[in-house]
């Protein structure tokens, strides 16, 4: 089996008195994007900021192609590109001669890919930095980035700041690079953005990651949504455990029920005589909140 791309296995960071992380294990496999979620403050950047070296791990294990994040971190980062969520610019400079100079850091050129992709996040490249919104500032980093031929690209809630268009623009470019061949780790909050990109995703919590797996592997951890009309009386559905949020009008009843439990409540709607179904897969949103709070509730 190949080796992973990124590995962290337990990895821990204290600030003090205070752990940041407790317990992260997740791998990144080569040719693969993989989706990093969980809301503000449980932990996201702080894990970057310890695979790209700026943080030192205070336990557990983290490697970036085989090497320790830490003691190979310049090596590593020949390898590599980075998207932080909040991008800080040279204010005196251009946004043309910030890229060029992020460029050459990592020993690249400005290329023909480079003005695509000016052209395609619709940059004015040659105002000044300090006249940028925050969208623009994260444009030009995502330019840079996706103009560097790298073999693991980090992005660290990358589209903060960038409006549905350029978000879509982003997505396209993520997806090239899946198709390269390259990976990916992209840490979000915006979860209908991780579920139209990402392969497998992990959940971190607290400092822990309490989930990770394909979107399709983890469906059984939330509920799909029904609606249905039968020509008998629905209103006796409502009492099967598995059946959440019922309502009725008439003949038509809609609620949710859990994905692992479907074919138990469909076997009892059949005798009802089903006039019209109607169901809605679960969402990541859906399984993230639900996940999520089910594993607070335990704590």
């Amino acid at each position: 089996m190949a080796q992973p791309v990124v590995s962290l296995q337990h990895l821990q960071k204290r600030f003090g008195h205070f752990q940041a992380l407790k317990d992260v294990t997740l791998t990144v496999n080569a040719g693969e994007v993989f989706g990093f979620i969980g809301p503000n403050g449980a932990g996201k950047s702080t894990t970057i900021r310890t695979l790209l070296g700026i943080l030192k791990k205070s336990g557990g294990e983290a490697t970036i192609f085989g090497k320790d994040v830490w003691q190979d971190a310049v090596w590593i980062h020949k390898r590599l590109a980075y998207v932080p969520g909040d991008v800080y610019l040279w204010p005196n400079l251009s946004g043309g001669e910030v890229i060029d100079f992020l460029l050459k850091l990592n020993g690249q050129r400005h290329s023909a890919a480079t003005d695509a992709l000016i052209q395609d996040f619709a940059l004015d490249v040659t105002k000044k930095c300090r006249t940028y919104s925050k969208g623009n500032r994260q444009k030009v980093a995502l330019i840079a980035a996706f103009s560097t031929a790298a073999d693991l690209y980090i992005f660290d809630e990358p589209t903060s700041g960038l409006d549905p268009l350029m978000e879509a623009v982003f997505q396209k470019h993520v997806r090239a690079l899946k198709t390269a061949g390259k990976s990916v780790l992209l840490s979000s909050h915006i979860l209908s953005e991780v579920e139209r990109m990402c392969d497998r995703i992990g959940i971190i919590r607290a400092g822990e990651v309490i989930e990770t797996g394909s979107l399709a592997d983890m469906r059984h951890l939330s509920r799909t949504q029904i609606k249905v009309t039968t020509s008998q009386d629905p209103s006796a559905i409502q009492q099967l455990a598995a059946v959440h949020g019922f309502t009725q009008t008439g003949s038509q009843i809609s609620f949710a029920v859990d994905s692992e439990q479907l074919n138990t409540v469909l076997t009892a709607l059949t005798p009802l005589g089903i006039q019209q179904l109607q169901s809605t897969p679960p969402t990541l949103e859906d399984l993230f909140l639900r996940y999520y709070h089910q594993q607070e509730a335990q704590s």
